[in-house]
């Protein structure tokens, strides 16, 4: 069976989430960065914001705009899990290190995978796919990073804000290139009136 085009895969608006998730990456890793405090506690407050506000953003757009059905489902189990995960965080922040790695390896560990499997169901069909595929990458490394890492709070929590500055750069890169007309842009964004008037 052929594949479906990419005009099924995302809506025009889709640019709208990776944004959204960038600013709301970019936010914790400013805290981060200058709070000289690094502690496991704080950490679970930052992670647990974090994860909520990106949960509920990646529920709410991702049914908006994701077009696919499988992807979005996909997209919406991802922000519930970020939802579970950031209100555990913030329920137990006096959890001690120990539950700090714990709830950010397991977080990052089914997003990421979730991710860089709607990327890999995607893959060929231009820049969403690549975009899904690094993010869930990226993701799934920082859940090997927390799991390998020697217990240590104040490298946690930095090791978190930078993977939060990554993931916050690409997204929103991510975002602004697919409101730019390019080689990607029929593939990706072409709307489905577009497709049936080509000869």
């Amino acid at each position: 069976m052929a594949h479906a085009p990419a005009a099924a895969v995302i809506g025009t608006r889709y640019w709208t989430l990776p944004v959204a998730r960038a600013i709301v990456a970019f936010v914790p890793a400013a805290v981060i960065t200058f709070n000289a405090d690094h502690s496991a506690q704080f950490g679970l407050l930052v992670f647990g914001a974090f994860a909520l506000v990106n949960g509920l953003v990646t529920v709410l757009l991702s049914w908006r705009t994701v077009t696919d059905l499988k992807d979005r489902r996909i997209f919406v189990i991802q922000g519930a899990v970020g939802v579970v995960a950031g209100v555990l965080a913030l329920a137990v922040t006096a959890g001690g290190l120990g539950f700090f790695l714990y709830i950010v390896s397991v977080w990052a560990a089914v997003t990421g995978v979730l991710e860089l499997y709607t990327g890999i169901r995607v893959r060929g069909r231009g820049q969403v796919a690549r975009d899904w595929l690094i993010v869930g990458a990226l993701t799934a490394v920082l859940a090997l990073v927390f799991l390998l890492l020697p217990p240590h709070a104040v490298v946690a929590v930095g090791l978190l804000g930078a993977y939060l500055v990554i993931i916050g750069v690409y997204l929103v890169i991510a975002g602004v290139s697919l409101t730019t007309p390019s080689a990607d842009a029929p593939r990706d964004l072409a709307s489905s009136s577009t497709d049936s008037d080509t000869p």
